[in-house]
């Protein structure tokens, strides 16, 4: 299990405030309702409170990396599997895409059907936040390839069958909440679009991200070679690097 932080990341980072999140000198906290927050337990909720306010009202431009995430396979065995062994494997996809992306100070956006949506620098800020982006993203294909044989044998299916296409892109995006007869709290550009089609576009167990995210997180994809994808919605082919 990823390693929680003991005070709040948020707090100290913009009021340097030390404030408990965990063990015996939480509890007083608690009776006022502070506690780890449920879009990222290494923040409080002030701060999430704070953030959703600030975001409802006002929309801001911000330098992020955004991952998406994809359980392959899961359509498929949605139409033979019962429904309760189904729930469990999302919940269980979920859980470990939420551990690695807090792990590395991400903010789990959005839960999709069979996939995911991270941000990462925002709301807490990492000057490195390409290289969180591909640390998560690393984490989860890791910590899903030790899931992976139990699981085939219990669903009776190809290990193949349950892997995980990752998509990174890095840049800049509109944050805030858009909509109107339904409010959504989230980030959108093409930034989310591009990392959105490279998942489209990767391999079960692979992780594809574009050049943005290559030369933020150089020397360590300095030896990958790019290959051009046609991706759905973008004019032009786009130059994505297997991480």
């Amino acid at each position: 299990m990823a390693e929680q932080a003991k005070i709040c990341k948020g707090c100290w980072q913009q009021l340097h405030m030390p404030v408990p999140l965990r063990g015996l000198a939480a509890v007083p906290f608690r009776a006022f309702g502070i506690r780890p927050s449920r879009m990222n337990p290494n923040i409080c909720t002030i701060c999430e409170k704070m953030f959703t306010t600030v975001m409802r009202a006002r929309k801001v431009e911000v330098d992020v990396s955004v991952l998406f995430a994809d359980l392959r396979g899961y359509t498929a065995l949605s139409q033979s599997l019962p429904q309760n062994q189904i729930g469990a494997l999302l919940d269980l996809f979920y859980d470990e895409c939420a551990l690695a992306i807090w792990e590395c100070d991400g903010l789990l956006n959005k839960t999709i059907g069979d996939a995911i949506m991270a941000v990462f620098n925002f709301p807490i800020r990492r000057t490195d936040h390409a290289a969180s982006a591909l640390r998560a993203a690393h984490d989860i294909q890791q910590r899903w390839q030790a899931r992976q044989g139990a699981l085939a044998e219990s669903m009776d299916c190809d290990a193949a069958a349950l892997g995980i296409g990752i998509g990174i892109d890095s840049g800049t995006v509109s944050f805030g909440e858009f909509g109107r007869s339904h409010r959504d709290l989230t980030a959108i550009g093409t930034v989310v679009n591009t990392a959105a089609r490279a998942q489209g576009v990767a391999t079960a167990g692979q992780i594809l991200v574009t050049s943005a995210v290559r030369d933020r997180t150089a020397p360590a994809l300095a030896g990958s070679a790019g290959q051009l994808y046609d991706l759905k919605g973008l004019a032009k082919p786009a130059e994505l690097f297997a991480a």
